[in-house]
């Protein structure tokens, strides 16, 4: 058996929001986890759709940047964009 190479192998205190809210279309349910391993960003987990992001303010002013990351459609990237520009 080779040896495992590990680029890296960290374990860091982070702080997790849980929050689920329904919007027009669809339930939102994410898991917010913030750490100092992103640079101020935050780690997005979309717990329904199994996605994820790191976002930050700067991403979020993106065009088509949440609509990727998490497969939904304008309406729908609006609402999370609205309701992580209250939180990030």
């Amino acid at each position: 058996m080779t040896e495992r190479f590990f680029l890296y192998d960290d374990i860091e205190k982070t702080q997790t929001r849980f929050v689920s809210f329904v919007g027009v279309n669809q339930r939102f349910d994410l898991a917010l986890v913030q750490s100092d391993r992103h640079y101020g960003k935050q780690l997005v987990l979309d717990l329904q759709g199994n996605r994820f992001a790191i976002i930050g303010p700067d991403d979020l002013q993106e065009d088509g940047y949440l609509e990727y990351a998490f497969s939904l459609n304008e309406e729908d990237a609006e609402e999370l964009r609205s309701f992580l520009s209250e939180v990030i």
